[in-house]
């Protein structure tokens, strides 16, 4: 039942939608890594020099290694794990509406912004918060006020490299 829910949903809003449009929070419109407050952690984490906050913490080994290669990667200005940044995108699964946190948002050296996941299985959740990313990344670019946007999910740790080069390529 939850599927057809969906199903009929997703058709619904596709036909009624007119245009996309940026909806910021009211309190806090536009957010940074300055706002983060320190918080404590027994996570593995490393220092980092690329990032406005200290330290990066890894929920994985894969995560580490991504984000040691946005640390030395001539073509990533700044980045940040999506760690106590408030940063969630809402979508909507099975009749229910839950937030996503993407992994990583990247500043390449163009001054585009990269909104990066890290998955290693895909399914269709996964897929759902995609759309909803691909739809968040769209109205912003569309407002236009914040430089260009882009997303990428990394599948595999060999190819971030090639998303970072296709970003900067479009």
């Amino acid at each position: 039942m939850n599927k057809i829910v969906q199903h009929v949903w997703m058709a619904i809003r596709a036909e009624n939608t007119e245009k996309l449009a940026a909806v910021f929070d009211k309190e806090h419109p536009i957010r940074s890594t300055a706002h983060v407050r320190t918080w404590y952690t027994s996570k593995p984490c490393e220092g980092l020099k690329k990032s406005h906050i200290s330290h990066c913490v890894y929920d994985s080994t894969w995560e580490a290694s991504e984000a040691y290669f946005l640390e030395k990667s001539d073509s990533v200005q700044s980045f940040v794990k999506n760690d106590h940044l408030g940063f969630v995108i809402f979508y909507n699964y099975k009749s229910v509406i839950r937030k996503y946190y993407p992994d990583f948002i990247i500043r390449l050296v163009n001054g585009d912004y990269l909104v990066l996941e890290v998955k290693g299985q895909d399914d269709q959740r996964n897929q759902t918060k995609r759309e909803f990313l691909n739809e968040w990344v769209n109205a912003v670019n569309e407002h236009g006020g914040f430089r260009r946007w882009h997303w990428a999910v990394s599948f595999s740790p060999s190819d971030l490299e090639q998303k970072i080069t296709g970003c900067l390529a479009s």
